[in-house]
């Protein structure tokens, strides 16, 4: 059809296909159904398409059956209604339309208008797939995957996503790329995954785009190239794929891709106003200290709050960092002890010291040298070099625990042979200069008794 000449032909396809409907000929009504479904050729009027495809679809037309299914079932036209839905789809699944199963079984198994079985949803996904509808081909190999309706098989689920991805199935692309990446059943092959990644990514997936991205980043399958890694992560994180938006953000925060720290603050910003916790956190991280935009603790604090609320143990060590020094929020020791407490209690071992840092104190919390002893010992089990000198510390005085001299030792040289590049406490001094002496710190740690070192559960608080 010629593109200046498209709306008169296709208003002449609609006067075709409109006196034959009216005679109550189901193929017209059909695609006098799809004119108005479509809205290409003329006007779209979903309620237009629901008269003639119910009309149809009352004429036993499978093909109409099942696109009136899908309009009861997503609301086109009229109210859904999931029982009417599953009851067009299985008129036409009956007569052996394949895109009318594959909706059926999608139903069974979300229970929407029939009870939910995987059993029967995996019966009307192997009929369509059968008959080489792609996307049922796919969604079949994600039932032998996850033993859904039948029990798993990686062997099965990578033959039906192969099947499904040699018709250029974008989405059983990507399942095979990541049954590749990950091992599912075979030995693991980032070369074959990539190669999958490659191939949905061109298609336009937008997860694909990510992981090809990151392949190119990390050098999963190719050589590291950070160039094509930014390129692939902006493609899909112009999609609103949320992770690969964080993952650009991190890879231009690194100077990688020309990139620049106003870039990346935006990239961080669009994820974390997408519910990205980390995202959340690196924007606030950024804004606190001026990059990418000038320092703004107010701001800041409000992006760490909303990672802070999601669990993210970092951002809840910052907001206790920003309440003891009063930075964008009123100084509030008991609140900056709340926060090293939550982070704590999740492995971080720099809220961990300075937990023990207000413990032994007694800022924001009262004084108690055992609870200070205990949250050193955390995090100098960690391999943190100010919680290793804080605690050797009140080992040598005998505060909150058994004094012991020698034990104190180990800990002021494995504090002072720590590697700080790994575990430099994140808002602390620096560590002591005595790192040459950190081997005989280790020789050491191996001749003091286990039982010496004591170790207490948990604090019930």
């Amino acid at each position: 059809m010629n593109r200046q000449n498209a709306p008169r032909e296709g208003y002449e396809v609609f006067l075709w296909f409109h006196p034959a409907a009216v005679r109550g000929n189901p193929y017209a009504q059909y695609n006098l159904g799809l004119l108005y479904k479509q809205g290409e050729v003329i006007e779209r009027n979903d309620g237009l398409a629901l008269k003639w495809m119910k009309r149809a679809a009352q004429q036993g037309l499978a093909a109409a059956q099942n696109h009136l299914g899908a309009m009861y079932c997503n609301a086109r036209g009229v109210r859904r209604s999931d029982e009417l839905a599953a009851w067009w789809f299985g008129r036409a699944a009956a007569q052996g339309d394949a895109s009318a199963q594959q909706n059926l079984g999608l139903l069974y198994r979300k229970g929407r208008g029939v009870p939910q079985s995987h059993d029967s949803a995996f019966g009307w996904f192997y009929r369509a797939a059968e008959q080489g509808l792609a996307s049922a081909q796919n969604v079949l190999g994600e039932c032998y995957l996850r033993g859904l309706g039948v029990v798993a098989s990686h062997p099965l689920a990578m033959a039906w996503f192969r099947k499904a991805a040699r018709q250029g199935h974008a989405p059983a692309q990507l399942n095979l790329a990541l049954m590749y990446r990950r091992g599912d059943g075979i030995v693991a092959d980032d070369a074959q995954a990539l190669c999958w990644f490659r191939q949905a990514a061109a298609l336009g997936d937008p997860v694909a785009q990510r992981y090809l991205g990151l392949a190119y980043a990390h050098g999963q399958g190719v050589q590291p190239d950070p160039e094509r890694a930014v390129a692939w992560l902006e493609r899909a994180a112009l999609r609103n794929d949320t992770d690969a938006q964080y993952a650009l953000a991190t890879l231009l925060a690194a100077g990688h891709g020309s990139g620049d720290d106003e870039r990346a603050l935006a990239w961080f910003v669009r994820a974390a106003d997408r519910g990205h916790a980390q995202a959340q956190y690196c924007a606030g991280a950024m804004l606190a200290s001026g990059r990418g935009a000038p320092c703004d603790p107010g701001r800041a604090f409000a992006y760490y709050v909303r990672a802070a609320e999601q669990g993210a143990a970092n951002a809840q060590f910052s907001l206790g960092v920003m309440y003891a020094k009063g930075e964008g929020v009123p100084r509030n020791e008991a609140r900056a002890a709340e926060w090293y407490r939550r982070a704590a209690q999740q492995g971080d071992a720099s809220a961990q010291n300075n937990l023990g840092v207000l413990y032994a104190n007694g800022q924001g919390v009262p004084h108690d040298d055992t609870l200070a002893a205990y949250w050193y010992q955390q995090a100098a089990d960690q391999g943190h070099a100010l919680a290793q000198y804080n605690l050797g510390g009140m080992v040598n005085s005998g505060r909150g625990v058994e004094r012991d001299p020698l034990r104190a030792t180990m800990w002021m040289l494995l504090a002072a042979g720590a590697d700080n590049s790994s575990h430099q406490p994140r808002d602390s001094a620096p560590g002591k200069p005595w790192a040459s002496v950190g081997a005989w710190g280790r020789v050491l740690a191996g001749r003091v008794p286990g039982g010496r070192r004591q170790r207490r559960p948990s604090p019930g608080h």
